[in-house]
């Protein structure tokens, strides 16, 4: 099992204050990681975390999206999309660089650096549960979900 960690640190948060993990101890943390705001695919994958928000909440868990753009852009795209949970801005990358999502990728052609669309599952100690790198926005959020609800049912037996 990964040591990896939801840092202790202050990050700001659409919901009016920092988040900081330990607010949010004993329950299942799900953070996902996305280039852009009001870009196609963290559309989908937002839209999709919004669908399923419901049934993630039932099984103990804390949806978190994570972006390196503004608040403001964020109060946005949340408003816009009716997104049920907090988006965080990490504009410094401390949580990018945090959980090694920063990369070097290529933009119609072009070298740019950017968020590599990543999902991390923690339990309610914060211990790392599950990894995703490189993801494909549509039906990620369902596959997590599935891990979420299995991992519950095991941990309940």
């Amino acid at each position: 099992m990964s040591t990896l960690r939801f840092p202790d640190i202050d990050i700001p948060s659409t919901d009016g204050a920092p988040f900081n993990a330990a607010a949010v101890r004993g329950k299942t943390l799900i953070v996902y990681f996305y280039p852009k705001d009001n870009t196609p695919g963290c559309t989908t994958e937002a839209q999709e975390f919004r669908d399923l928000h419901d049934e993630f909440v039932r099984a103990g868990g804390v949806v978190l999206g994570v972006s390196r753009d503004s608040l403001a852009s964020h109060e946005k795209f949340k408003a816009k999309h009716a997104l049920p949970f907090a988006l965080l801005s990490d504009a410094d990358e401390r949580l990018c660089t945090h959980f090694g999502v920063i990369k070097d990728k290529k933009l119609y052609g072009k070298p740019v650096r950017g968020i590599e669309r990543s999902t991390f599952v923690f339990d309610g100690s914060g211990q790392l549960l599950r990894e995703w790198r490189c993801v494909k926005a549509p039906g990620h959020a369902q596959e997590v979900l599935d891990f979420v609800l299995d991992s519950v049912r095991t941990s309940a037996h």
